[in-house]
C-alpha cells in the first residue's frame, strides 16, 4: 500500500512537469519556425529586391523553393495555419499564424521570448484572428 501511495506522489509531481516541458518545447519549435521563415523571407527579399505578394490566407508559391511547402502549409506548432502578410495589419511586410489554439497567456509567454512580452506592440503583436512577426513595419 505504501509503495502505490508513493508512486500515486510521484505522478502527481511528474506530470504537471512534463506538461510544462511540452508546452516550452511547442514555443521554442514555434519561435524556431518563425525565424527560418523571418530568414527566409528576407533572403527573397534581398534577391528580388521585393517581397512576395500577400499570401491570402498561405505561404506564397514564390516561396516553395525556399521554404519546405509541406511543412509551410500544415499546422503551426501552437496550432492555426502558417500566413505571409504584406501590405497588411498596418506592416508592409509579417509572417504571422492564423486562428492559432494556443491560449492568450501562452502567447504572451511567447512574446516575452522574442520580444517585449507585450502584444500590442514590437515585432510581434496580436492582429486579426492571429499573430504577426513583423519583418518590415
Amino acid at each position: 500500500m505504501i509503495v502505490v501511495v508513493i508512486i500515486g506522489l510521484l505522478a502527481a509531481i511528474a506530470i504537471p512537469a512534463f506538461s510544462r516541458v511540452r508546452e516550452s518545447a511547442r514555443h521554442t519549435a514555434f519561435i524556431n519556425d518563425l525565424r527560418i521563415g523571418r530568414d527566409a523571407f528576407e533572403a527573397y527579399s534581398l534577391e528580388n529586391g521585393r517581397w512576395p505578394p500577400d499570401g491570402i490566407g498561405a505561404i506564397p508559391p514564390e516561396m516553395a523553393s525556399v521554404l519546405t511547402p509541406s511543412r509551410w502549409s500544415q499546422p503551426t506548432p501552437i496550432g492555426g495555419n502558417w500566413d505571409w502578410d504584406f501590405q497588411r495589419y498596418g506592416v508592409e511586410a509579417g509572417l504571422s499564424v492564423h486562428r492559432p489554439t494556443a491560449s492568450p497567456a501562452e502567447m504572451a509567454m511567447i512574446d516575452a521570448r522574442i520580444d517585449d512580452g507585450d502584444l500590442t506592440t514590437g515585432v510581434f503583436r496580436q492582429r486579426t484572428d492571429g499573430y504577426i512577426f513583423v519583418l518590415q513595419p
